[in-house]
C-alpha cells in the first residue's frame, strides 16, 4: 500500500514515569497487541502498534480526522498507564505496511518533535502535543489539549473505569449494569471525570482536522 504523497498522522507515545511500574514492556506489549486488533476494526489505526524503544510505540492513523477519537481510545485502552502522545502530520515515504517503525517521512519527524515538545514544556505540563507544517492549527490544537490535559490529569482511575464502560456501551444505565452500580453513581463518576468536555473536545478537534486536512 503506496503512501502517494498524500497528508498522514502519526502517533508516537511513551510512558510517563515508566521506570516506576514494573514489568512494563510485556504489559505495555499486552495492552498494545489488544487495542491494535480493536482498532483495526473501528478503523482507528491503519497499521499496528510497533514498541520502538523501551516505553515508545507507534502507528498511523487511517485519516487525519480520526486521531482525535484515536487519542481518547488509547488513553482509555492503556489505563493505568499515563502517555505522552506526540502527533506529527505529513508526508511519509514508501509504502504502508507492517511494522509501523520501518516507515519513515515528514510526519514521523513531525511526531517526535512533538514528543520533544511535551518533555521541554516547564510552565503548564501537557500530555498531547501536534506538529505540522500548519503553524496555525499547531497553536489551535495544542492549546485545545493543553487545557484538554489539565482535566485529564484529574481523571481518578474508577472515573476511567466508569469512562471505559461508557465508551463501549453508550448509555449510562448499560455502564452502571456492567460496573454493579446504580445509575446516579456511573453518572457522577462521568461527570466529575470530565468525560462530556473530553468527548466534546475529540468530536470539536475531528471537525478542525477534517476541514484542515481532507
Amino acid at each position: 500500500m503506496q503512501s502517494r504523497n498524500r497528508t498522514h498522522a502519526v502517533l508516537i507515545a511513551d510512558v510517563v514515569e515508566s521506570r516506576s511500574h514494573s514489568h512494563l514492556r510485556s504489559a505495555l506489549n499486552e495492552k498494545l497487541r489488544i487495542a491494535s486488533i480493536a482498532q483495526l476494526d473501528d478503523r482507528l489505526i491503519r497499521l499496528p502498534y510497533a514498541v520502538t524503544a523501551g516505553d515508545e510505540f507507534q502507528t498511523i492513523a487511517p485519516r487525519v480526522d480520526a486521531i482525535p477519537n484515536l487519542i481518547l481510545d488509547l488513553r482509555r485502552r492503556l489505563q493505568p498507564l499515563q502517555l505522552r502522545i506526540g502527533i506529527g502530520i505529513g508526508a511519509i515515504h514508501g509504502p504502508l505496511r507492517p511494522p509501523v517503525n520501518r516507515i519513515a517521512g515528514q510526519a514521523f519527524e513531525f511526531a517526535r518533535a512533538a514528543i520533544h515538545q511535551i518533555k521541554e514544556t516547564r510552565k503548564y505540563p501537557t500530555l498531547t502535543a501536534f506538529r505540522s507544517c500548519n503553524s496555525e492549527l499547531d497553536q489551535m490544537a495544542n492549546l485545545v489539549y493543553g487545557l484538554h490535559d489539565t482535566l485529564l490529569r484529574q481523571i481518578s482511575v474508577k472515573q476511567w473505569e466508569t469512562i471505559a464502560i461508557y465508551l463501549s456501551k453508550n448509555r449510562v444505565d448499560y455502564t452502571a449494569k456492567a460496573l454493579s452500580i446504580d445509575i446516579s453513581t456511573a453518572s457522577r463518576n462521568l461527570k466529575r471525570g470530565y468525560f462530556w468536555q473530553i468527548e466534546h473536545t475529540a468530536a470539536v478537534m475531528e471537525n478542525v482536522l477534517g476541514r484542515a486536512f481532507l
